[in-house]
């Protein structure tokens, strides 16, 4: 039985050739009812804007079920096996894709072993933390965001490309489904499909927060996901280089947050743009990375000051005005392509604190790193909308086994969920978090379907890392107090640190003979300039 997706495309004879129209009433029951199993399903479907692909190999292994844009009757998904659990797993970031992994590792009784559906509206995973990476050019898209029918391909997690559109829990209210399972409620995709579940993980994340300073929504650009870093950050700093080769006035670029993102943000671009540009960090804390380990912060402040960022603390951001350049407008007028760059920015920062007075920026580019928001409260029915316990950010509370209160059905993870520490301080939303959490997220579905007792999880600080360039990172591991490892040691042991991380063994090996063969290139290259040198100087 082949993989399959139901996505907007007009792929129907590979998929003839790879599956045929005979397998189709096992692949996905409900539609078979409806539509039959001759090619006028194709016809059926592509009507209403919806075409199927086969996309990997034989078995029910790693099935992707991308459901596009297109008007589609709602239509229930029925799952493979009638009697085995349904676990369906919201968001496939750290926290989802891990947890989906982690119940693939487990030994389950033959009787009690998941179906694993997962939800994402990305085709990729992204490593987020490597992401700045893309914008100095030492990762390629591949290494760090590789597709989920890729990573899934070897196991029995099914894979689908939508939308969460609305969540309907029933396991607060002791509602049985279907004879043989206990029905903890469905999910209504944006597709229009409904996916009734036994047990669901939330692990949804959070999206930038923009709307909380007039102008930023219309003019700041924020760095969380792929199409921030490559359609967006990216792709305009590569349209600012084109259209400012040459000339002698810099590309400026205000970067509005100073935590570990913004200063990571700020450390690469400047570096891309040495001194074809002036990078601009503000933050309204009186010093960067507030919350980061001394040694780390030290050395941030350290390249930031040899790459001459110039750092505006104490300051907020009140509003964002964008203006047109005139003189790029006369460019584009007189004939010469100015490729739509032809508008700046100007930032009005008000003073946090006494004793400061009232700047004003003007930028080329605007970087947002502040503030986020979970996806949630979103999801709520319009008519009951407190099922889930929120609290006032938007996160689902959770007790200590990551089970939402009140919902012994659910769990949540990552940015989804409110889980404080034994000091009562909330976790923070970062990719360390997830990561712990989805294995005991994982450990504690298995033991709930077997009826075993469920671990408290407990987080465990294994340090902070940061980069600050292609060749330059910050570590202060945990283990050894006082400790930074900075510069190119910093460096290498980031990224081994990640490469260990990196979801499954296979992608593992591929990034890792990808990253040595980069590394022997540019040493081979650094060898041939040191010699070039030394004999010319000779």
């Amino acid at each position: 039985m082949a993989q399959f997706a139901l996505t907007t495309s007009a792929a129907l004879l590979p998929f003839n050739r790879m599956c045929g129209a005979k397998q189709w009433p096992k692949l996905f029951p409900g539609l078979s009812k409806r539509y039959g199993t001759d090619l006028a399903l194709f016809t059926s479907f592509r009507k209403k804007g919806v075409g199927f692909v086969a996309s990997g190999t034989t078995g029910w292994s790693g099935g992707v079920a991308e459901l596009s844009e297109g008007e589609t009757a709602p239509q229930s998904y029925v799952w493979p096996d009638k009697k085995q659990p349904r676990v369906c797993i919201l968001g496939g970031g750290f926290g989802g894709l891990y947890t989906a992994l982690r119940l693939e590792s487990l030994v389950w009784p033959d009787d009690k072993k998941p179906q694993v559906l997962l939800v994402d509206q990305s085709e990729r995973f992204v490593f987020k933390p490597m992401l700045y990476e893309l914008l100095s050019g030492e990762v390629d898209a591949w290494e760090i965001a590789p597709r989920f029918s890729d990573l899934l391909a070897n196991t029995s997690v099914q894979f689908f490309q939508d939308r969460v559109k609305v969540l309907h829990p029933t396991d607060h209210l002791g509602i049985n489904g279907r004879s043989g399972s206990n029905c903890g409620g469905t999910v209504h995709l944006e597709s229009g499909l409904l996916i009734e579940y036994d047990w669901l993980v939330l692990a949804l994340g959070a999206e930038s927060k923009l709307d909380v300073v007039p102008g930023a929504s219309e003019s700041a650009l924020p760095f969380s996901i792929l199409e921030d870093a490559q359609q967006k950050v990216d792709n305009k700093l590569r349209r600012l280089e084109r259209s400012n080769f040459g000339k002698f006035s810099p590309i400026r670029v205000a970067v509005v947050g100073c935590g570990y993102s913004g200063v990571e943000l700020a450390a690469t671009v400047a570096e891309r743009l040495q001194d074809r540009g002036i990078v601009q960090a503000i933050n309204v804390e009186t010093t960067i990375c507030p919350t980061a380990q001394p040694g780390n912060r030290e050395a941030a402040l350290k390249v930031l000051s040899s790459r001459k960022v110039q750092l505006l603390l104490g300051y907020f951001v009140r509003c964002i005005q964008r203006v047109d350049n005139v003189e790029a407008s006369e460019m584009s007028t007189s004939g010469i392509a100015a490729e739509d760059d032809h508008e700046k920015y100007i930032l009005e920062l008000q003073p946090a604190n006494r004793g400061l007075q009232i700047q004003i920026l003007e930028a080329d580019l605007v970087l947002w790193t502040v503030g986020s928001k979970p996806l949630l409260p979103e999801l709520e029915p319009s008519g009951k909308p407190n099922e889930l316990p929120l609290n006032a950010r938007g996160q689902a509370e959770t007790d200590e086994t990551l089970r939402v209160k009140g919902h012994p059905r659910i769990f949540a993870l990552g940015d989804s969920a409110a889980l404080r520490d034994s000091n009562g301080r909330l976790l923070p939303a970062t990719a360390q978090v997830a990561f712990q959490q989805a294995d005991f997220a994982g450990w504690n579905l298995w033991a709930a379907i077997n009826d075993r007792p469920l671990l408290p999880f407990r987080f465990q600080n294994l340090g902070e890392m940061m980069t600050l360039g292609r060749n330059d990172a910050a570590i202060s591991p945990s283990f050894i107090e006082g400790l930074t490892l900075e510069g190119p040691i910093g460096h290498t042991a980031r990224k081994i640190a990640y490469l260990i991380r990196l979801p499954t063994d296979q992608h593992r090996l591929k990034v890792g003979i990808s990253w040595l063969t980069k590394s022997a290139i540019d040493s081979v290259a650094s060898l041939q300039s040191t010699l070039t040198k030394v004999l010319s100087g000779s």
